[in-house]
């Protein structure tokens, strides 16, 4: 059994603040003086039973209440993310082709906290998505425009926007607990240890420890779920098929932010700037040679006969 987090001396609370960002959507920020360490909570499918006591952990904790929905003939309820579920268990059957043998895959969806997050990237509010040096990427919802940029930068298709207010939301990785000291709600409800917290090291030696036993089970393809295309996650799973992330509900081979992003925020943002400077640059050029533009008499008289004439 991995340690479980102890609970916070109280008198020690406090919250991440301006201190402990390292990116803020659409303005840049200072570096800190001193980063924190980077935290990760990892999700072991082979361990997980689906009883859904992470889902509704999630929701006790945020103060959020799913309006009843109806069944599409699986055990996923709802049958997707919303900004009212952040997290959401999905359940696959999946026949593995080497044993013929009928295997239930179940993941927990929700934000993987990208090192290089996708959503952050593409959002163009200032301020509505930020990163602790811990690697939490948070939502500041009253600088939130809706404006939905921040689901297509996704890789993992996470953000939902909300029809009563037009923000969008996710996962936060309990970030509000996680600066007092305690771990995320679905990883302290959890009661077969599949979901675990600590520093990211921490998680990478445990992991270490969960695939070895699952080598030794049979599973010779298990492995850790800790996606380089998108620098890491702080959010990581234990797969028994690591060779085939896809079988678990969709989870994406080789995440990767979309390059109309990063050309977006990038080259094309450059060239914009480039271009708006050039024609900066080119109208007090023409102001000093040309000089200002002049109403001629000829143009007064005609304007000064047009205007009688339709009177």
């Amino acid at each position: 059994m991995f340690p479980p987090i102890p609970n916070p001396d109280l008198k020690a609370a406090t919250k991440f603040g301006e201190k402990d960002l390292i990116r803020r959507s659409a303005s840049r920020v200072a570096e800190p003086a001193q980063k924190l360490t980077p935290m990760a909570k990892l999700i072991d499918v082979s361990k997980c039973i689906g009883c859904k006591a992470c889902q509704s952990a999630c929701l006790e904790w945020n103060d959020l209440r799913e309006p009843v929905g109806f069944n599409d003939g699986t055990y996923n309820n709802p049958p997707d993310l919303t900004p009212t579920s952040l997290t959401v268990m999905k359940f696959t059957e999946w026949v593995n082709p080497e044993t013929r043998n009928l295997e239930w895959l179940i993941r927990k969806d929700g934000c993987m906290h990208c090192a290089d997050p996708g959503c952050l990237k593409a959002c163009p509010a200032p301020g509505a998505i930020v990163q602790y040096s811990n690697g939490i990427v948070d939502f500041v919802h009253e600088n939130c425009i809706g404006c939905g940029y921040c689901v297509k930068g996704c890789p993992f298709n996470i953000p939902r926007i909300s029809k009563a207010d037009s923000k969008a939301y996710k996962c936060t990785l309990c970030s509000d607990r996680v600066s007092v000291g305690q771990g995320p709600a679905c990883a302290k409800a959890c009661p077969t240890q599949a979901i675990v917290f600590g520093t990211k090291d921490e998680m990478k030696q445990w992991a270490d420890g969960r695939i070895k036993d699952l080598k030794s089970r049979g599973y010779k393809n298990a492995g850790l779920y800790d996606p380089p295309g998108v620098g890491g996650t702080h959010v990581m799973y234990v797969l028994h098929h690591a060779d085939q992330p896809e079988i678990y509900a969709g989870l994406p081979r080789d995440p990767r932010i979309s390059p109309l992003v990063e050309i977006w925020k990038g080259v094309a943002k450059y060239a914009g700037l480039a271009v708006m400077g050039a024609f900066a640059v080119f109208g007090v050029l023409h102001h000093a040679v040309m000089g200002p533009n002049r109403v001629t008499r000829e143009d007064e008289s005609a304007a000064k006969q047009l205007t009688e004439t339709q009177s």
